[in-house]
């Protein structure tokens, strides 16, 4: 930083600053006398991290990059540029830079020290006035921006978590779906191998009647243990190769699979020639590992077509944000789905105890998705990756319906608890958190008149949400 002499022109320079259209020359008189005139050569820092905020500046021309470290690499946060007023302002509480100011040019400015400010409020109101403005427009800005880093944030996890969930059933239809090409290029010989046998219509209506029973029945059936499946496995095996039945293992894995027993194959051999058994018994494996992939194939479409039900749900697409009556388990359950990549990656046993007959509250759907997310995630991250219980509660109290979040983490310590919903608070290290998950659940429960409170102690934290009945 170079200190310069001042010009004549630096009244004429200030009058370029909409911002003090209503401030007389003598108060901008006062100011360029209280100040310094310095100016910062191009690539050089204006401010850095933790340096004290001691200066108001006012910069003329140039301008510079706000840069701030973010897991070991910088971060640019935005560019500033003259005319404008940086730095610390009258009534500001910032004690110490936070980030790196680099300058993109050579950077001309007035610099005002702190210790000038009172005189300032006593010297000229307007001038006060409009660096106050500056202030308090510069905390908007900033606000909105974390409020929007908050958000994408949490877009970023569910995206993260939602291509993980629609990657399963996706990599399994493919899977299916090759497998079950591949079976059916066998399945025409196996027909014509039965068909030639030449079996009595109402034997085929036998075999038929059996393997439909099993088509229908076994998927209700209770899964066989270890012990029961290799048992089950030995009886089937010891009985084909009995009957002389070819392909035995391939048979055995998908009879045990649709529960057949000894007595289902006793019951076909009754029906048909011993000549006929074991291409018919081809046949009926062909028919049910064909039932069993597009049985596959079906189960991974339907969990695809759930989770795009729980997005549509979550993010209320095609609906105009309004207040209407919300079903609070809707939307909890359409969050844990988003969330449940965290929960499994995380080794995080959820249990869900939802309260019956829970009356609707009239709310913007939105953004309750959006407190039931920051209340899940806050509790995942307090669990770290060591794993832990989470516990989702709901029930009605007097006029008002109430949602706790409880995990047993390590808790929140005391001294904290009555800053956590503060703006920008946060525990986390740098570039894990922004400071306004929890001042987002606060905004939104006093938007709708509700209330939100929080009790913990190692091993228990809970949150609880109330908001009053439609």
């Amino acid at each position: 930083m170079e200190r310069l002499e001042k010009t004549p022109d630096l009244l004429e320079q200030l009058r370029a600053f909409d911002l003090f259209d209503d401030v007389s020359d003598d108060a901008l008189r006062w100011l360029i006398e209280r100040s310094d005139y310095v100016m910062y050569p191009k690539d050089t820092h204006i401010f850095r991290p933790g340096q004290p905020a001691d200066h108001m500046q006012v910069l003329l021309s140039g301008g510079y990059v706000i840069q701030r470290e973010n897991k070991g690499r910088k971060q640019d946060l935005g560019i500033w540029k003259a005319p404008l007023v940086a730095g610390v302002l009258p009534f500001s509480r910032m004690k110490e830079t936070p980030a790196d100011g680099i300058c993109l040019e050579d950077t001309y400015a007035l610099q005002l020290h702190r210790d000038c400010f009172v005189e300032m409020v006593n010297t000229s109101y307007a001038l006060t006035q409009a660096l106050v403005t500056v202030m308090t427009n510069r905390v908007r800005d900033f606000q909105q921006m974390r409020l929007m880093d908050e958000k994408l944030m949490a877009l970023g996890k569910m995206s993260a978590g939602l291509a993980h969930e629609l990657n399963n059933p996706a990599a399994a239809m493919v899977r299916s779906s090759r497998e079950l090409h591949r079976h059916l290029v066998q399945t025409p010989e196996r027909f014509k191998a039965a068909i030639t046998m030449r079996v009595e219509e109402a034997a085929v209506d036998r075999i038929n009647e059996i393997l439909f029973e099993r088509v229908k029945a076994a998927p209700g059936e209770p899964e066989l243990g270890l012990m029961e499946r290799e048992e089950r496995s030995d009886d089937l095996h010891d009985w084909l190769e009995d009957h002389d039945v070819g392909e035995v293992d391939t048979l055995v894995d998908t009879f045990v699979d649709w529960h057949f027993t000894v007595d289902h194959l006793a019951q076909i051999a009754e029906v048909i020639p011993r000549e006929a058994l074991s291409p018919v018994l081809q046949w009926i494996e062909t028919n049910l590992t064909t039932e069993s992939l597009v049985t596959e194939i079906q189960a991974a479409s339907n969990r695809i077509a759930e989770l795009v039900q729980s997005i549509k749900v979550y993010s209320h697409m095609d609906q105009e944000p309004s207040l209407e009556p919300v079903d609070v388990h809707e939307g909890i359950r359409s969050t844990v789905t988003m969330l449940n990549h965290v929960l499994k990656k995380k080794n995080v046993t959820l249990t869900k105890e939802l309260g019956e007959n829970i009356p609707r509250v009239k709310a913007l759907a939105g953004e309750l998705n959006q407190v039931w997310t920051n209340l899940l995630s806050n509790a995942l991250d307090a669990l770290g990756d060591a794993g832990g219980k989470l516990i989702i509660r709901t029930f009605q109290q007097r006029d008002c319906v109430c949602v706790e979040v409880e995990d047993d983490g390590p808790g929140i310590p005391e001294d904290i608890q009555s800053r956590i919903f503060e703006p920008f608070f946060t525990t986390k290290g740098v570039g894990e958190g922004t400071g306004m998950g929890l001042d987002i659940v606060r905004r939104v429960i006093d938007h709708h008149n509700g209330s939100v409170s929080v009790t913990s102690e190692p091993g228990q934290t809970v949150f609880r949400v109330c908001f009053p009945v439609e």
